[in-house]
């Protein structure tokens, strides 16, 4: 694995990848779980400096890293407590022989006492059951679960997932851990980062403990995450003497009902990178598209225009305003046919229309350089299945309709999900935020897609570095609901440069954490 590249395997992938390190690369059990506890209290300790630490102790592994990390805080001066919830053994080899203080959860009788322990505590530890449950978690667990909900406070940190979460899927069946912070051991689990899990892990940091560098992929392709070092790796690079056609040209064919959004995708495949870009749209639009004056205007309604301006560029992004009536429908059949070997992003109007079966809709995409941006709503008309359908499985979804397919897909959502025909799956890693809940930010999407195509990314490096550059902008930009796709625009020019001189540690590390062990860190929703 490079440097640059940080993996989500579900909770399942994990496990295979812990047995195969102590069996196969000799690492020790002891020294991953040690590895684990002590990372997570000096994480403890740097962002809750004070005040009592009481940690709920299953009898598993996640209960073993629990108790590890209060016996580092207590060396360290800090009064802890162990709630065990589970079967541990008598005077438990990872203590090192301290001994702690603990009380044994009785959940037939002791739930008064533990809502008093927990209500004294300055920062409350889950270690019950992490990433290794299935279902709804038993009578006792979950009772302990819902007392520590109770308790309520602002610290309360899940060790390598909220007891309650599903680490594959993001599932909740039953009772479930409501973190303000998750410290993930290795790598964050898939699960964390799908909802509904995602709102019960709070701020999610991930640690490296000490496992190897590489393995069995222990089934299907592991997920990895559009980090900052993944996107600084890709990002297309400019040689010191060049011309604006040797650095992407794009045809933008959009805009010929709402013109505003050829105007946004353009704008941002201008700050994504691209040397060129043509507006393929309706005369009716061009007032709107001359806000773009470094855009060159092709009327979409001259047929060799359009065919002449797709065969001058080096991609295609087509679909944003297009419209859905029967001139839209030639104009994408035109363009589709002209496109030839060019990679493609199409969004919007175009997949309704492919939808339809214009250019013998999506399966005619299939081997060539194509990308599909849709939206579940947008999934629903492609597939036949329902937005309810496609949201329970986001993941599986986006998998089986680019394999299908043969297409890259990009799913939007929380997060977004890239995925690619040989069962790749890319996730977007930066904040999840309703800012992007406003007309427009689609459009803005596939003009850096776009854009990135032109440059020479694959089409799977493009969508991420879009979903990157864009979503970076949105969490710089700090304007919450007054957001717009034109702040995240204006924003995308400061992103770039900062991606460009990348020569730090390729994770986004976070001010407050100067751990060298920290490989990811992901703020709560908002």
């Amino acid at each position: 694995m490079s440097p640059g590249r940080l993996r989500a395997p579900t909770a399942g992938q994990a496990a295979g990848f812990d047995r195969f390190a102590i069996r196969e690369r000799g690492v020790p059990e002891p020294a991953l779980m040690e590895n684990a506890g002590r990372q997570a209290a000096l994480i403890i300790q740097r962002l809750f400096t004070r005040g009592p630490v009481v940690a709920l102790v299953g009898s598993g592994n996640n209960g073993g890293d629990a108790l590890v990390c209060l016996r580092a805080l207590a060396a360290w001066g800090r009064p802890v407590t162990a709630v065990t919830a589970g079967k541990r053994p008598h005077a438990d080899p990872v203590l090192h022989g301290w001994d702690l203080p603990t009380f044994e959860f009785d959940p037939a009788g002791g739930g008064e006492a533990l809502a008093r322990l927990l209500g004294s505590a300055a920062v409350v530890v889950d270690g019950l059951l992490g990433t290794g449950i299935r279902g709804a978690p038993r009578a006792g667990y979950a009772a302990a679960i819902e007392a520590a909900n109770r308790a309520g406070g602002d610290a309360v940190v899940a060790l390598d997932a909220p007891s309650g979460v599903d680490g594959d899927s993001g599932e909740v069946p039953g009772a479930s851990i409501r973190a303000s912070l998750t410290i993930a051991f290795g790598w964050p689990k898939l699960g964390t980062l799908l909802y509904p899990g995602r709102a019960r892990c709070g701020r999610i940091v991930a640690v490296e403990i000490g496992f190897p560098p590489n393995g069995p992929r222990h089934g299907e392709e592991w997920a990895e995450l559009a980090t900052r070092g993944w996107a600084a790796e890709r990002l297309p690079r400019r040689p010191p003497v060049t011309h604006k056609n040797a650095v992407g040209t794009l045809a933008v064919v959009a805009g010929s009902e709402m013109p505003g959004a050829a105007v946004l995708a353009a704008r941002a495949a201008f700050r994504a990178g691209a040397g060129l870009v043509r507006v393929c749209s309706s005369r009716l639009a061009g007032d709107a598209i001359a806000e773009v004056p470094e855009a060159v205007f092709v009327d979409a309604a001259d047929p060799g225009a359009l065919r002449a301006a797709v065969r001058a560029s080096d991609a295609v992004a087509v679909g944003p305003g297009l419209g859905t009536g029967e001139e839209a429908a030639r104009q994408l059949a035109a363009v589709l046919a002209a496109c030839g070997e060019r990679p493609v992003v199409v969004d919007a109007d175009a997949l309704t229309l492919l939808a339809r079966g214009v250019h013998g809709g999506i399966p005619a995409l299939g081997g060539t350089r194509a990308a599909v941006t849709p939206h579940p709503g947008e999934m629903s008309r492609l597939t036949g299945r329902t937005v309810a359908e496609i949201q329970a499985d986001r993941v599986g979804t986006a998998r089986s309709f680019a394999a299908a397919h043969g297409v890259v897909t990009l799913l939007k959502g929380a997060p977004s999900l890239v995925a690619a025909p040989d069962g790749g799956l890319l996730v977007s890693a930066t904040e999840h935020t309703s800012a992007l809940a406003v007309a427009g930010m689609g459009d803005v999407l596939t003009g850096a897609a776009g854009s990135f195509l032109a440059q020479g990314a694959d089409p799977v490096a493009a969508c991420g570095l879009a979903l990157y550059v864009t979503g970076r902008a949105v969490a710089e930009s700090g304007l919450g609901a007054s957001l717009t796709p034109s702040d995240v625009v204006e924003g995308m020019g400061a992103v770039l440069p900062g991606l460009a001189g990348e020569t730090a540690h390729p994770y986004p590390l976070n001010t407050n954490l100067p751990f060298p062990f920290v490989t990811f860190d992901q703020a709560s929703p908002r």
